[in-house]
This record gives C-alpha cells, sequence and structure tokens, in this order.
C-alpha cells in the first residue's frame, strides 16, 4: 500500500500575482499608518489612514467586519499582542511600542501583513524586541521552501527565537496559542502555523503554498489575557510584545514575499 503525505494546497503563478497586488496594498496602508504614528494621533486615526489607503488603491478592509471586529486595522500598543481594537482613547506618547496588522481584499484575494515599531525612541530592551521579532520572522519566512513540513517553519522560527535571546540578551516569551496561518481567497485558511516546535511534522509545502507566517515575542511571559472587549490580547505580565507578519509562497525560486513594502 503506497501512503501519501498530506500537502497544504499550491497556488498557480497567476494567483499568486494577484495575491501580491493585494499584498502590495497592505503594504502601502502599513508604511501610511507608521508616517502618521505620532505623540497625540489616537489609534482611531490610524485606523481611518489604513481604511483611506485600502479604499484608494480599488481593495477593501478585510478586518472590518470580520466576525464583528470593528476596525480597519489592530492597533496593538505595549502591552496588547493582539488584535487591539482602535479607539479614540489610546493615544500615542513617546515611547510607546505599536503594533499594527492590516488585510486588504482585491479582486477576491487576500493579503494580511502586520509590523511594530516606535513612537520616537524606544527604550532599549522594546528595541531589541522588536528587532528580534523581525529576525525571527525572516528566519520562518526563510524556511518556507517546497518539500518542508509545516513544522520545519515553526521550528525555525523557536531556533531563531533563541538565537535572538543570545544575540540580544534578553529572554523573550512565545506567544502561546497564537501563530500564522494558510491564506487565499480567504484570510484564514488551514492549517494552523505555530511559532514553535519540532521539526519534521505536518503536511508537506508545496510549490505555491501561502502562509502567514507571524511570530509573537514579548519581554516576559508567553501567558496572555484577552478583554472584556473579546478582542484585545495582553501579555498577562504586563511587558511589552511585539509582532510581525508577512503573506509568504514557497517557490522553485525561494520564498516569496507577497506583502511587500516599498521602504
Amino acid at each position: 500500500m503506497i501512503f501519501r503525505r498530506k500537502r497544504i494546497p499550491a497556488k498557480t503563478p497567476g494567483e499568486l500575482d494577484a495575491m501580491e497586488a493585494a499584498g502590495r496594498v497592505v503594504g502601502e496602508a502599513l508604511l501610511a499608518v507608521r508616517a502618521a504614528a505620532r505623540p497625540g494621533v489616537s489609534t482611531k486615526e490610524l485606523d481611518a489612514v489604513a481604511e483611506q489607503t485600502i479604499r484608494d488603491a480599488g481593495a477593501y478592509p478585510t478586518f472590518l467586519g470580520y466576525q464583528g471586529f470593528p476596525g480597519s486595522i489592530c492597533a496593538s500598543v505595549n502591552d496588547v499582542i493582539v488584535h487591539g481594537i482602535p479607539d479614540e482613547e489610546t493615544v500615542l506618547v513617546e515611547g510607546d511600542l505599536v503594533s499594527i496588522d492590516c488585510g486588504a481584499t482585491l479582486d477576491g484575494w487576500v493579503g494580511d501583513s502586520a509590523f511594530s515599531f516606535g513612537v520616537g525612541d524606544l527604550d532599549a530592551d522594546s528595541q531589541a524586541l522588536n528587532e528580534a521579532c523581525e529576525e525571527v520572522m525572516l528566519a520562518g519566512v526563510a524556511a518556507m521552501v517546497p518539500g518542508a513540513r509545516l513544522s520545519d517553519v515553526s521550528h525555525a522560527l523557536e531556533v531563531a527565537t533563541r538565537a535572538a535571546e543570545e544575540r540580544h540578551g534578553l529572554a523573550f516569551g512565545i506567544v502561546d496559542g497564537f501563530g500564522g496561518h494558510g491564506i487565499g481567497h480567504e484570510m484564514h485558511e488551514d492549517p494552523y502555523l505555530a511559532n514553535e516546535g519540532r521539526a519534521g511534522h505536518g503536511p508537506v509545502i508545496q510549490d505555491g503554498t501561502t502562509l502567514c507566517v507571524e511570530p509573537m515575542l514579548t519581554l516576559g511571559t508567553w501567558d496572555s489575557e484577552i478583554l472584556d472587549d473579546d478582542w484585545t490580547v495582553i501579555t498577562a505580565d504586563g511587558t511589552r510584545a511585539a509582532h510581525w507578519e508577512h503573506t509568504v509562497a514557497a517557490t522553485a525560486d525561494g520564498p516569496r514575499i507577497l506583502t511587500p513594502r516599498a521602504e
């Protein structure tokens, strides 16, 4: 009897191009939000910047109304890990660590990406955390190659986190219960991608498989709490968090980032 390993579905080259078109809109929105982020600006104002950028590009904000979410972006400040709801009460101040997660749908395809940045100068530990989270994401991106198993990406993220700890001289918490995911016509598709784990397990990544690679690291605990709004996820110990994400395709020519940012 021949047993075939389960494979993660793949997109065609044309479909990847369409996904990248959506992803470029996301990249433009993220950069517009970062440019608008300064002391005295509310996260609600940042949300308006993102929505306008997305709609001006002929796309629509995927997050808005998704399972009832009220914003076009997730705006997560300091100890908020993910899913922060934009509001008028959260006003940025110098030294804040801000994580923005954004999605755009264009011609039926979804792009999803996130990054974190400081409002003005960050303290040394927050700066190291943010740099480490980006480094970890890029290690996960590099592991997105045809023939790899899903948990090979998870393992690459974990190994990169431990290497970042050594490099920066800090301990980072890998947030438990949150991770990446498949993406295509829907923002969240199978499979779930953990941010840590043993290599060599799970379905096989194909040429054309698309996943969102999105590590979330903290300056303390791996544990989190969800606030009464049923969305906002905070660190259980009040330490700061960073979140980085790209939509990535595995291809025969290497990993292809489908949410590029023209920085």
